[in-house]
């Protein structure tokens, strides 16, 4: 099948877009799978940390386990910040059907949502390196898809990457 690779920064909307692409893909009977970097990250490696090297390892976990269930006929929806261009490239040759989706908005409108407190604890310093503030986010340069979260509704999201499916063949036939 294909594997829906959602990517962005901390607060862009990407578990936002991911549950309802799941919720949709269901009503076209499509077997799905939501692979939410935070979920995993949690249930497997909590104390895993942050690091370019950690981030890269649980990119790679993320990546087999979308091969695998794509493989065996489940639209995958991967929602993880995969901050480098390089990793979503390796992503992309790893499992062939591939869409990228670059979910984007504005720091100001990531600072104002801040679902985790992670900007508020990067502006008082408690933290640093944080993705997309004062820490590495290589933007997408061609992804399939391009939402801005801040402008379009979810709903909206939602039909672009279906739109997108439709186009490439993923979603002929129902």
């Amino acid at each position: 099948m294909v594997v829906i690779w959602l990517t962005g920064p901390s607060g862009s909307g990407k578990t936002t877009l991911a549950r309802a692409l799941e919720e949709k893909l269901r009503e076209l009977g499509k077997k799905v799978e939501v692979l939410d970097g935070d979920e995993i990250r949690k249930t497997l490696y909590p104390d895993l940390g942050f690091s370019p090297e950690a981030r890269k390892l649980h990119n790679r976990v993320v990546i087999h386990m979308a091969k695998l269930l794509s493989r065996n006929g489940v639209f995958v929806v991967v929602s993880l910040i995969s901050p480098y261009r390089s990793v979503r490239e390796f992503a992309r040759e790893e499992i062939g059907d591939f869409v990228e989706v670059y979910v984007y908005a504005p720091l100001e409108v990531r600072i104002q949502r801040d679902p985790k407190g992670l900007y508020a604890k990067a502006m008082r310093g408690e933290i640093k390196g944080l993705t997309g503030y004062d820490g590495v986010y290589e933007e997408p340069k061609n992804p399939e898809v391009f939402v801005d979260s801040s402008k379009m509704s979810v709903e909206e999201e939602v039909e672009a990457v279906l739109e997108v499916l439709k186009e490439q063949g993923y979603l002929n036939g129902g």
